[in-house]
């Protein structure tokens, strides 16, 4: 076996993420009861929301909150968002913010242990100020050769990054959770990838996953990148 360099996400692959955010919606929800659309339904539109902030805002507790905001001045037209509400929202959006940070099991070892034969770096999307709180939190930092903080995870990033830290993309893997940002950006940029699932995966990160390619391998739980790498 060669020497790779291994990139990996940290959002829903290192530390649970999603499972917060999904906590927060869960309480959105109930607390909005509406009186003729399902749950699902609201979901729905709610997703719809977060796309268009995504791609205007970025990511993070502070667009959430934005667009918990906007999901109930559409769902409750009749009744103006107040002060209540906005605390309320506000309380919702700290149940994302509010918490320690949970490592998913096995993270710390396996990442000990490919330390030890491959160069390790981080590359994740999101404000740098909040990605470098958790980062921190995390106590991993000391692991990793090179740490990317990145708006959007699309090819152009991963280039980018290949480029600043001397990546030959050949021989350099990308490991995370998530077909959109991890997974087929990582392979348009000519490197390998590696689906680690998290069953919270937020459903703007879903992809429909490549087919017979040579070069993408799905693993789980995270302990088996050793029996590859």
């Amino acid at each position: 076996m060669g020497r790779y360099d291994l990139i990996f996400d940290a959002d829903d692959t290192l530390w649970e993420e999603t499972l917060f955010f999904e906590r927060a919606t869960a309480a959105f929800v109930d607390y909005l009861d509406h009186p003729t659309l399902s749950p699902a339904e609201v979901r729905a539109i709610l997703d719809d929301i977060e796309r268009a902030n995504a791609a205007v805002h970025g990511y993070g507790a502070a667009v959430f909150e934005r667009s918990l905001t906007e999901c109930l001045e559409r769902l409750r037209p009749d009744t103006p968002v107040n002060d209540a509400d906005r605390a309320l929202l506000r309380s919702f959006r700290e149940i994302i913010t509010e918490r320690e940070l949970e490592l998913i099991v096995g993270v710390e070892e396996t990442l000990h242990a490919l330390g030890a034969r491959h160069r390790l770096f981080l590359l994740t999307k999101g404000y740098e100020d909040v990605q470098r709180r958790k980062i921190e939190a995390s106590g991993l930092a000391y692991l990793f050769a090179g740490i990317g903080i990145v708006p959007e995870k699309d090819p152009r990033a991963y280039h980018s990054f290949a480029a600043t830290e001397g990546l030959e993309p050949a021989a350099t893997w990308m490991i995370g959770n998530s077909p959109k940002s991890d997974i087929w950006p990582a392979l348009k940029a000519g490197m390998g990838a590696v689906l680690v699932p998290n069953p919270m995966t937020w459903v703007l990160e879903q992809d429909d996953l490549p087919e017979n390619h040579d070069r993408f391998h799905t693993v789980s739980p995270i302990g088996k990148l050793t029996e590859i790498f």
